[in-house]
């Protein structure tokens, strides 16, 4: 009966990324300029491979959807972290952050997925080009898109359900911008050790294993046409080099927040911005950048 008798936690309170009023005012402005940003940019290539009939190739397709995957991560944390800004209420309900929690899960690993498929795609495309159009049929490419989702799905569902097993009774402090497993985790009232564990087990080698899958694929694109570079054909290599980038923006952040039991290292919350807010935001402007098709169907469009 006693444990029947405790004061469970209604609502979290999240710290933010700072405490004076001159770096919150700046924080806005930053996070409104960065997620403005992301809805524009990715919204311009959904419409534009959406629209342009040349740009129907798997490689856009994914494009496509990575676009919309980075809205919908977006859009999970930066519209809350602004209204707390804005008004300064800085209380999240528990069951909203929960849900929170859930979707952040669920939209980013499916984007881990994501970019794995999209390497998959290119080293198709350019290792095995004669059995590329078999390989990557659009049923092919729909089956790889659901199976992202399906995955981030059951991720996020087993990171939700090993939060909500635990008592919080207090405090209710979140040393954070958002609520994230790890920083959630370490205000329950109970031993948490072999929850940390399982949780680093399943966020963190999800992301060094999606990892060094990508890290694999791109050293076989990069040997297969080291012959082609000495012969001025660079396209491939350029192409490698856009999902590099992106690749590096937002999983080396989440293996160094993930990949270890909670308690180990201190949270970094400005490290938890380029994964939630600057990768996403980066993603239109180095597809775009490194793509000429993209470029002109936009200046078309």
């Amino acid at each position: 009966m006693a444990q029947d008798n405790f004061s469970r936690v209604t609502e979290f309170i999240l710290l933010g990324l700072s405490d004076t009023q001159e770096l919150q005012l700046l924080s806005f402005t930053l996070f409104l300029l960065a997620y403005a940003m992301v809805l524009l940019g990715n919204l311009l290539i959904i419409v534009t491979v959406r629209t342009d009939p040349k740009l129907s190739s798997p490689m856009y397709f994914f494009l496509r959807h990575l676009s919309f995957i980075d809205i919908c991560y977006t859009s999970v944390t930066a519209p809350r972290v602004l209204v707390a800004l804005l008004s300064g209420h800085e209380a999240i309900a528990f069951e909203g952050c929960i849900t929170q929690l859930f979707f952040l899960h669920f939209v980013g690993s499916s984007e881990m997925f994501l970019l794995t498929v999209m390497a998959f795609d290119r080293y198709t495309a350019i290792c095995r080009p004669l059995h590329y159009t078999a390989i990557m049929a659009r049923r092919a490419c729909w089956a790889l898109v659901a199976a992202c989702w399906v995955g981030g799905f059951i991720h996020s569902i087993v990171q939700t359900l090993l939060v909500l097993q635990l008592p919080f009774c207090g405090p209710n402090t979140i040393h954070s911008y958002f609520c994230d497993v790890l920083p959630v985790v370490r205000l329950a009232c109970a031993d948490t050790a072999l929850t940390e564990w399982l949780m680093a087990s399943n966020s963190g080698l999800i992301s060094l294993g999606c990892f060094l899958v990508l890290v694999a694929s791109y050293a076989l694109i990069l040997a297969k046409v080291r012959a082609r570079l000495s012969q001025g054909h660079w396209k491939p290599l350029s192409t490698c080099a856009s999902h590099v980038m992106v690749v590096t923006l937002l999983f080396v952040p989440c293996i160094f927040t993930y990949l270890r039991p909670a308690g180990t290292l201190p949270s970094n919350k400005y490290v938890c911005v380029i994964y939630t807010t600057f990768s996403p935001m980066m993603n239109p402007l180095i597809y775009t950048l490194r793509s000429s098709e993209v470029k002109e169907s936009m200046w078309r469009l």
